[in-house]
């Protein structure tokens, strides 16, 4: 069947054939990779703010949890003053890039994945740390363990870090422009579909995004259910 009819029929519009693979894709890409780098470091700074305490130790969580409820709109704000031509970071041209994007969602999923890891973590018997050291085990070596005993709420961090980008959109309009074939994702072709009327094309996108985010929280449920048995 002919791509362009067959998204007619399916009530995405003008989004024909390749477009809607390349948008999906995309989204999973970008969004993938802001998880990755939120889960690198995120996880260190959160266990280290578990396991430490220091006299501005209630401030710093403060900032951490402010930013797990920060606006996208204001993260993608500050990114865009950065990469914008006039700004500090100009000379790299990342404004309107793919690039852009991941730095902006690596800023939204960062405070998340910091306030959960200290969360999960926290719950633990503080017992067990020395227990493990009264053992012989290096502070690495207690750090890997106490990762393996908070490995579910872990994973549920990880899920949640995933679906605060999965379906950002304010952040990445303003850094990502919504260019055809460079920026363009699920979330931003909705407003698109929507602000021109295509109100089919947008709920057809928005079911993809769905089925998406299932897929991916799915796994993430598998592996997380699978640690108990494990």
């Amino acid at each position: 069947m002919d791509p362009q009819l067959l998204a007619a029929d399916t009530g995405l519009g003008s989004l024909a054939g390749g477009d809607l693979l390349e948008i999906t894709a995309l989204s999973l890409f970008i969004s993938g990779l802001a998880t990755a780098f939120s889960l690198l470091l995120g996880l260190p700074f959160g266990t280290w703010l578990a396991l430490s305490r220091f006299r501005s130790r209630g401030l710093t969580l403060a900032f951490v949890n402010t930013g797990m409820a920060l606006p996208p709109v204001v993260v993608g704000l500050f990114v865009a003053m950065m990469l914008w031509r006039s700004g500090p970071l100009g000379d790299l041209g990342l404004m309107y890039t793919p690039t852009a994007m991941v730095i902006a969602e690596v800023i939204i999923a960062t405070p998340v994945m910091i306030g959960l890891t200290v969360a999960a973590l926290g719950q633990l018997d503080p017992r067990l740390r020395l227990q493990l050291l009264g053992l012989g085990a290096s502070r690495w070596q207690m750090v890997v363990w106490l990762w393996r005993e908070s490995r579910l709420p872990l994973l549920a961090a990880l899920m949640a870090a995933f679906g605060s980008v999965i379906s950002e959109v304010g952040a990445a309009m303003m850094v990502g422009g919504n260019i055809r074939h460079e920026t363009r994702v699920l979330t931003t072709a909705i407003v698109l579909e929507t602000s021109k009327g295509a109100f089919g094309a947008a709920i057809a996108l928005g079911v993809v995004l769905l089925f998406l985010a299932f897929l991916v929280n799915a796994v993430l449920t598998w592996a997380q259910q699978r640690g108990p048995r494990g």
